[in-house]
């Protein structure tokens, strides 16, 4: 029996997904978090791009999203596994009244949602991730304070990903940063852009 991307990526907790999905494409477009012409490809460029790399996420980890905007990918992550604990760090209010309302509704008991920059937040996680938010130089000096010792930054990239690596050598070593690698995630569901991610352990 052949099983589709959407059961694959999110199994039993699909029809959440659906949910989410069907708010992003209302109160999202509505309130200008996800652009009118994204709705048709809601699925492919968005929901499964954002799942495909959940796997790489430990069992049980704490996870934050900087700059979490509509949600993805920690929206995601928190549907596809109930088993993480996701902090959602986006400094607009209009954003985060956004996402406490989705989680509401998706009564998502694994969802925080903080109105902070990242800059300002005072604790730190296994994971910390961020998609379409800043060039990774950038982006690793906001993130990196985050990630606990042994953690991850995991950075959804675009084709550019080797590229950012190499013009943030240094920003990132001076960051505690060990091991660096570019990998792609969603190949086995067929995406027609798999996921690009930067992984970035934490000394």
């Amino acid at each position: 029996m052949t099983v589709s991307r959407e059961t694959a990526a999110f199994g039993e907790r699909l029809p959440i997904a659906q949910q989410y999905a069907e708010i992003l494409a209302t109160a999202g477009v509505e309130r200008g978090l996800i652009g009118p012409r994204e709705v048709d490809r809601l699925w492919e460029r968005h929901l499964l791009n954002c799942a495909a790399p959940v796997v790489r996420v430990p069992h049980g980890a704490t996870v934050a999203d900087v700059g979490a905007g509509a949600g993805l990918p920690g929206m995601v992550w928190a549907i596809a596994r109930p088993d993480l604990h996701v902090t959602m760090v986006e400094p607009l209010l209009r954003r985060t009244t956004f996402l406490e309302e989705a989680a509401q509704q998706l009564g998502l008991d694994n969802v925080t949602v903080l109105r902070a920059r990242a800059e300002d937040v005072d604790q730190t996680f296994d994971v910390v991730t961020a998609r379409a938010v800043a060039a990774l130089d950038k982006l690793a000096r906001w993130c990196m304070p985050l990630v606990r010792p042994g953690g991850h930054l995991l950075a959804l990239k675009g084709r550019s990903a080797a590229d950012e690596v190499k013009a943030a050598r240094g920003t990132l070593g001076r960051l505690h940063a060990g091991d660096i690698v570019v990998t792609t995630y969603g190949e086995d569901w067929g995406l027609e852009v798999p996921t690009t991610v930067v992984e970035v352990q934490r000394r």
